[in-house]
């Protein structure tokens, strides 16, 4: 195993690696995929016919466990500052991916509270998997829930363009900057020092 700083591909400086720490990834890809799942499962919700309700009892558990893991990601970002941007990362660059980070842990926290107020608004009980029942954060009220559900897909587009904006860019760091943005989230080198 090489020594801490010796890696060019584990650091800047050697007290400041340019990979994210191992909690942090594992809490970015562990989020990637809820995010993905409660994104899929809230479109089976538009279009199902059949199934409707267990399919809706995943996306709520998705969500609550989005939620969770947000809270968790949050603390877990004031704790462990980003390692510092790459050389090919522009000033504006930086600038719209600092807002769009903000953005998305905003959107990581409001969608789920958000699908939850509408479901405590619709009176309906707010179940997840292994019957677990949560409480209501909202009055029943009709209106409320037109409102909330306006809100809960308008939150859900934005998650998915915010989400698709952050892969396109990585993509293109990837695949035609060639820079290794990619690497700094993934744990091939950790496989590499192992073996």
């Amino acid at each position: 195993m090489n020594a801490p700083g010796n890696d060019p591909a584990e650091s800047v400086a050697p007290d400041r690696p340019l990979r994210f720490d191992v909690v942090t990834r594992i809490l970015h890809w562990a989020m990637a995929v809820l995010i993905v799942t409660m994104l899929f499962l809230g479109a089976m919700l538009v279009g199902s016919l059949g199934n409707y309700h267990r399919v809706l009892i995943l996306h709520e558990t998705t969500g609550i466990a989005v939620l969770i893991l947000a809270v968790v990601r949050i603390g877990n970002r004031l704790r462990r500052p980003a390692p510092p941007m790459l050389p090919s990362i522009s000033r504006p660059e930086r600038m719209v991916a600092a807002v769009s980070e903000v953005l998305m842990y905003v959107l990581f926290v409001a969608q789920p509270v958000v699908g939850w107020a509408l479901v405590s608004a619709s009176g309906a009980p707010i179940r997840l998997l292994g019957g677990v029942h949560l409480p209501a954060i909202t009055p029943h009220s009709a209106h409320l829930y037109h409102l909330l559900r306006d809100l809960h897909t308008l939150l859900a587009f934005g998650l998915l363009a915010v989400f698709t904006a952050h892969m396109c860019a990585v993509l293109a760091h990837t695949l035609l900057l060639r820079d290794q943005l990619l690497s700094r989230m993934t744990f091939t080198s950790i496989r590499r020092e192992r073996g």
